[in-house]
């Protein structure tokens, strides 16, 4: 009895300093994942044959250099749409007048009352500033982010070696190397074919909107790489927002409804069968347990947590296979309870 309220404790404290001490952890773990990036970058250039005899730490320079060019353009690209969208939002205030005014004569109701209630504090300059300051929630404190990703990167050499001293005992230290090469193939795994999965959903999502004419497509088309990261309802809110707009743009149900149609398609094949396919059984989770970390992780960290709440829940789950006091946990976290002590998490 007495373990049991220590374990209550130990996690409500736990808790506590997450919420409260988020400032600093967020960033910490953005470094990480930023880290691990850097990581699969720097495995994927390693496949070329020729480059393999350079030394290790120009790999490593290349690979972060590659990723921050990736996010300079990203943010180029992201603040020259959010400048023509600014521009562009009173056409926008007027489509949505248009659009109210057809409703009420295709139906014949006066629908003046009911819209007025909501078009007084409707504002879209209030819209793309809430989602202008949620992107770039995702990169806040971008100095402690690329500080603790600086000592990660030189803290990466020592690491094995570090770890060979804290267990000079081989049987341990082979223990606890395989448990952190778990973690570190499991996390890579994830967050490389994630990325490969966003990356084509956001593509393809651009190609049709510029196709179909909506206003700022590289805009969208980045708001749904970042909102694919979140597991089930991040592809629902991806599709429902540049559909909302197209109908605010062209002041049409039938754009809105084709973008929705479109983009949704795009969501439903790569989720329901490319993605299965490239993901397969490799991270071994629940999904009642995605969702419900997912919305405990929204709860404490917001946006931020529902992008980090997959990674976290595998380390969690690799972690607590490897002790007997908490196996049983990681088997009921799991999607089917089958791993074996020793070995990866089953892919």
């Amino acid at each position: 009895m007495t373990k049991k309220i220590y374990v209550l404790l130990i996690v409500v404290i736990a808790v506590v300093i997450l919420i409260y001490a988020q400032t600093i952890i967020i960033p910490f773990f953005l470094a990480i994942i930023f880290w691990i990036m850097i990581r699969v970058i720097k495995k994927a250039i390693l496949r070329i044959r020729f480059l393999r005899r350079w030394p290790d730490w120009i790999f490593t320079v290349l690979s972060t250099l590659i990723l921050f060019s990736f996010l300079v353009l990203i943010v180029g690209l992201i603040t020259k749409n959010i400048q023509y969208l600014s521009a562009a939002i009173p056409q926008y205030q007027s489509n949505l007048t248009e659009i109210k005014r057809n409703l009420s004569n295709q139906f014949n109701i006066d629908l003046e009352p009911i819209f007025s209630n909501y078009t007084k504090q409707f504002e879209f300059t209030t819209i793309l500033s809430s989602l202008l300051s949620t992107l770039t929630g995702l990169f806040g404190g971008a100095f402690a982010v690329f500080l603790y990703l600086f000592f990660l990167l030189l803290e990466e050499a020592t690491f094995s070696k570090k770890i060979r001293r804290m267990y000079p005992d081989d049987e341990k230290f082979n223990k606890v190397n395989l448990m952190i090469s778990k973690i570190d193939n499991s996390v890579q795994r994830y967050i490389a074919l994630k990325t490969i999965v966003s990356l084509s959903t956001g593509l393809l999502s651009y190609f049709t909107l510029l196709f179909i004419g909506v206003d700022a497509p590289a805009f969208w088309a980045f708001l749904i790489f970042v909102l694919n990261y979140i597991p089930n309802i991040g592809s629902l809110i991806a599709t429902l927002f540049p559909a909302i707009f197209a109908l605010f743009q062209f002041g049409e149900l039938t754009q809105g409804f084709l973008v929705l149609a479109t983009v949704g398609s795009i969501q439903m094949v790569i989720g329901n069968f490319v993605e299965p396919k490239l993901m397969g059984n490799s991270l071994n989770i629940s999904p009642l347990v995605v969702l419900l970390t997912l919305a405990a992780w929204g709860v404490m960290w917001g946006i931020t947590g529902m992008l980090l709440s997959v990674p976290i829940t595998i380390i969690l789950i690799i972690i607590m296979a490897e002790f007997p006091s908490t196996r049983p946990i990681a088997i009921l976290l799991s999607q089917d309870g089958q791993f074996n002590k020793g070995e990866q998490v089953k892919k």
